[in-house]
C-alpha cells in the first residue's frame, strides 16, 4: 500500500526496517535554526535522515524573495539520492511541530513527481507518547539515483497571485495565526497585515487537541465551507514564507480536495515591494 498524505505511528513501526521506506526528520525552529539538527543528534526515529529547512529545503534569500525561497531543484534531487531515496521509495517525514515543517518536504517531493510521500501523524511527539523507539545511531545510507519530474503547476508566482486575485480566479488562503493575519502581531516579518482578499485559516485548525489531524470528512466539510464557489484547483495557499502553508494543502489533499497550489514566496515576499497593497483587520 502506498501512503500519500498521512501515516500512523503503528504503520510506520511495522515498516521501520523496510529498506524501501525512507524516513526524514525535518525538525526546525524559526528562532533557532540549528535546534532541529541538535534534537536529531540527541534522539530520532530509527533509520531517519535529517533535512534542514534552510540548508536543504530552501535556497539563499535575495532582496526580492521571501524568507524561504524554493530550493534549486537540481541540488535537492541530488540530496534525495544521497539520502537513499529512489522513485519507488515510500518516504515518511516527521517533525515535532505537528507537521508544520515536515509539510515543506512533503510538498517539494510531490512537485518533483514523487507521490509516495506521507507525514507521520502527530510527529515524533506522538511517536514517543506511544512508546515507540528512539535512537542516537546514524543510519547506514546507500546513495541511490532519484529522477525528478518537475510539475511547475504546483505553485504560483507573485504575479500569478496578483492576477488571479484581480480576476477572482483564485481563492487565497493564509495559514498564519489570526493575530498575524489581522496585523495585530508580527513577530517575524518587518511589515504586518495580509494580502487583500485573502482569507485566513490558521494551520493549527487542522489538528485535534492531541496534535493529530482531524478526521478527513471533518476537514473536507470545513474546507468546502471555506472555498465557497471556488474549486480545489483554484485554491492557493500561503503563510509567512511558504512553509506552514503546506499544512493546509496537505489537509485538503487528505480530505480528498485535490489540486490546490502554493504561493511559495508568501507574505515575506509580498512585502518586499512597497507598491503591493496591504490589508489589516
Amino acid at each position: 500500500m502506498t501512503y500519500r498524505t498521512l501515516v500512523s505511528t503503528e504503520i510506520l513501526k511495522q515498516h521501520i526496517n523496510n529498506s524501501n521506506w525512507i524516513i526524514i526528520d525535518c525538525r526546525f525552529s524559526l528562532t533557532d535554526s540549528e535546534s532541529g539538527a541538535k534534537a536529531y543528534r540527541m534522539g530520532h526515529i530509527p533509520n531517519a535522515r535529517y533535512a534542514h529547512l534552510n540548508k536543504d529545503l530552501s535556497s539563499a534569500i535575495t532582496k526580492n524573495s521571501g524568507r524561504h525561497p524554493l530550493p534549486e531543484f537540481s541540488l535537492l534531487t541530488k540530496k534525495l539520492g544521497l539520502w537513499g531515496i529512489t522513485n519507488k521509495s515510500q518516504v515518511i517525514i516527521y517533525d515535532d511541530a505537528n507537521g508544520a515543517f515536515a509539510g515543506r518536504l512533503w510538498w517539494l517531493l510531490r512537485c518533483l513527481g514523487h507521490d509516495s510521500v506521507a507525514i507521520l501523524d502527530g510527529g515524533i511527539n506522538h511517536w514517543q507518547q506511544q512508546g515507540m523507539p528512539i535512537t542516537t545511531s546514524l543510519p547506514s545510507i546507500k546513495p541511490k539515483d532519484f529522477r525528478a519530474y518537475i510539475n511547475h503547476s504546483c505553485w504560483l508566482s507573485v504575479s500569478q497571485v496578483t492576477s488571479g486575485l484581480a480576476t477572482k480566479q483564485i481563492k487565497l488562503i493564509d495559514a498564519r495565526t489570526v493575530e498575524r493575519f489581522r496585523g495585530e502581531q508580527e513577530p517575524i516579518d518587518p511589515v504586518a497585515g495580509h494580502i487583500p482578499n485573502a482569507i485566513n485559516r490558521a494551520f493549527q485548525l487542522n489538528l485535534n487537541k492531541n496534535g493529530l489531524f482531524l478526521d478527513r470528512n471533518e476537514l473536507q466539510q470545513q474546507f468546502m465551507d471555506l472555498l465557497g464557489s471556488h474549486n480545489p484547483e483554484q485554491t492557493v495557499h500561503m503563510c509567512g514564507s511558504g512553509v506552514t502553508a503546506c499544512h493546509n494543502l496537505l489537509a485538503m489533499e487528505h480530505a480528498g480536495l485535490t489540486g490546490s497550489k502554493l504561493y511559495p514566496g508568501s507574505w515575506s515576499e509580498w512585502i518586499t515591494n512597497q507598491n503591493r497593497p496591504i490589508a489589516t483587520k
